[in-house]
């Protein structure tokens, strides 16, 4: 059986793991990394892999960064929290590590993962769409990882829901991801908690009495608590979701919506207000299959997981 080494490459941390062929992790590593230390990322990915294979006899590794990597998956354009710019990653751990490396960004890393093991596996046309602090996003069209000509492709949280809308750190106005993501989440339950105190009572609560104090984690509680406001927020940006994805579906018609990130952890708190906001703005809903929304399966193994099929799927 083919072993490869999966790396998701985050801001503070480096975590590894031994992949087989069905997907499952069969040891792992983390490694702390300061990104603003020049070389650090590269030595403490080398650090990781190098104990995974002391003990595994791995083929190659696959790594996943939260970044723009080129067409050619060796080189990392621009990763702001990892401090690399036209880096040569895919060379510097060849060299460093005696192993083939293929380099990817760490939404597809993750929507390759759960197409071949997870939410998605049967479905040959996918978007991924993870909501975290912002909205990230992947494609998978006929059983392939879509990358466009460039590698680029797949930015879709900055897909335009609302003209003149709200600013985005992209310099653009009204983008996706100030409407549907994890920071527009906590702003609305931030303001509707100061306009309406008597009814945020346990969201309130839970964030020291002050709207300030509300964290996004206090939100999902207070929702599943039954707290009024947080409910309301859940249900708008909810809202805001679906209708981005029947945007996408109106141009792309996937199979499988997946929906992953850490406010996808809220469940049906986002995906009930999601699925019927997609109902209600897709274009032809009345004569065409709608796709399926499934919340992600493979959570925090994704990244990795899919980085190492891709290494061993190499080409």
């Amino acid at each position: 059986m083919t072993l490869t080494v999966g790396v998701d490459v985050g801001g503070t941390k480096v975590a590894a793991g031994v992949v087989d062929e069905g997907g499952q992790v069969l040891a792992r590593v983390r490694k702390a990394s300061t990104p603003n230390e020049a070389g650090a990322v590269e030595a403490a990915i080398v650090e990781a892999v190098t104990e995974l294979a002391a003990g595994h006899p791995v083929t190659a590794v696959g790594v996943g960064a939260a970044g723009l990597v080129d067409e050619t998956r060796s080189v990392v354009r621009f990763a702001p929290n990892l401090g690399w710019r036209e880096q040569p990653v895919r060379a510097q751990l060849e060299e460093l590590t005696g192993l083939p490396v293929v380099v990817e960004n760490d939404a597809n890393a993750a929507a390759w993962a759960e197409y071949r093991f997870g939410a998605a596996a049967g479905h040959h046309d996918v978007v991924m769409v993870t909501v975290g602090t912002g909205i990230g996003g992947a494609l998978v069209f006929g059983g392939r990882l879509h990358r466009g000509r460039y590698g680029l492709a797949g930015e879709i949280g900055h897909l335009v829901v609302q003209p003149g809308g709200r600013r985005c750190g992209c310099r653009r106005r009204g983008c996706w991801e100030q409407y549907a993501s994890g920071n527009a989440l906590l702003r609305d339950a931030r303001t509707r908690a100061a306009e309406d105190r008597e009814r945020a009572e346990v969201l309130l609560a839970l964030g020291n009495r002050s709207p300030e104090g509300v964290l996004g984690r206090h939100v999902t509680e207070a929702a599943r608590a039954g707290d009024p406001v947080a409910l309301e927020s859940f249900a708008e940006i909810g809202h805001w979701l679906g209708r981005g994805m029947a945007e996408l579906a109106a141009i792309l018609d996937p199979g499988c919506f997946v929906v992953g990130g850490g406010v996808s952890d809220a469940g049906e708190l986002l995906l009930g207000p999601a699925r019927s906001a997609y109902a209600g703005h897709l274009v032809g809903a009345d004569v065409r299959p709608a796709a399926a929304i499934v919340p992600a399966q493979l959570g925090n193994d994704a990244g990795l997981v899919g980085a190492a099929e891709l290494a061993r799927l190499r080409d």
